[in-house]
This record gives C-alpha cells, structure tokens and sequence, in this order.
C-alpha cells in the first residue's frame, strides 16, 4: 500500500511529505486581499522564487528568508488556509479524497500535471513584471479548476 493511503498527514516522513508536492506552483502565486471584505484572490503573479516554467522552488531550503510571508505549510494549516487549491495534494488527502490521477505519485510522470492543465506553468507573471498599479487586471479564477477524477 503507498504510504499516502497508508498515513495520516500527520505520521509523514519530511521525505514522504516533501514527495506529495506535485509541482503545479498554484500554492506560489501571489494572493489579494480586499480590505473591505477579507476575501483573498489568486493573482496570476508568481512569487520572486518561482521559475514560471519548471514550476520549482528556486531556493526552496532559503525561501522563507527572502520570502517571509512564505507558508510553511504543514498537516494541521492544510484545512486552515482557504486558498489552498483544491487539486492540491496535500488538500485532497486531508479532505479524504486520494491523490488525483495527474498526481506524479499515480502517473509515474512528473510531466502529468502540466499536461492536465493544473500546474502554472506558462501561464503567469514575474513578480518583477507584474503591473503593481492595476492589481485587479492580474487576478484568475483558473487556480481554483482542476479537471474530473478518471475512472479507474
């Protein structure tokens, strides 16, 4: 039995934990908050680390010291932060719900979640880049998809 069905988020190894990252970069791209209201929106600007096309860390161990709002993210935030994507793996397991069928654990290929649509790859702005004085021209809804569960 693989060690996802077999453990509780909580019982992971940091290996096993590290393992269940399926490398789309949805996690990394900047949030909004409405100041009136709270609500937190996805932007399609990726964070300074982030390399927008292998959808990777570019200084993983040393993040959250040049990105200090950079979440840690562990078994007990999963369902504690709202904007953790729903395709997220670490999400679905916590909900119950098994990796999905993109998942590189499942199809054997790193490559399945950038041709399932669900990594960000290609599909954002540098930091750097971004348009800073029109923020609401950068927010999307496309983080928030991810595609139906195949039939086993």
């Amino acid at each position: 039995m693989p060690f996802w069905e077999d453990k509780p988020l909580e019982a992971m190894t940091t290996e096993e934990w590290e393992a269940l990252c399926d490398g789309c970069g949805r996690c990394c791209l900047l949030k909004l908050e409405d100041e009136d209201t709270g609500d937190i929106y996805t932007a399609d600007v990726r964070c300074k680390l982030l390399d927008g096309q292998t959808c990777a860390c570019t200084d993983y161990p040393n993040r959250q010291a040049k990105v200090p709002d950079c979440i840690k993210l562990t078994p007990e935030k999963v369902l504690e932060i709202g904007w953790i994507p729903t395709s997220c793996a670490y999400r679905r397991l916590a909900e119950g719900r098994g990796l999905a069928w993109w998942h590189p654990l499942i199809s054997g290929d790193p490559e399945t979640v950038h041709t399932a649509g669900i990594s960000v790859r290609g599909r954002t702005v540098a930091e750097s880049e971004a348009n800073t004085e029109d923020w609401e021209s950068h927010i999307v809804d496309w983080p928030h998809w991810e595609p139906e569960d195949q039939a086993d």
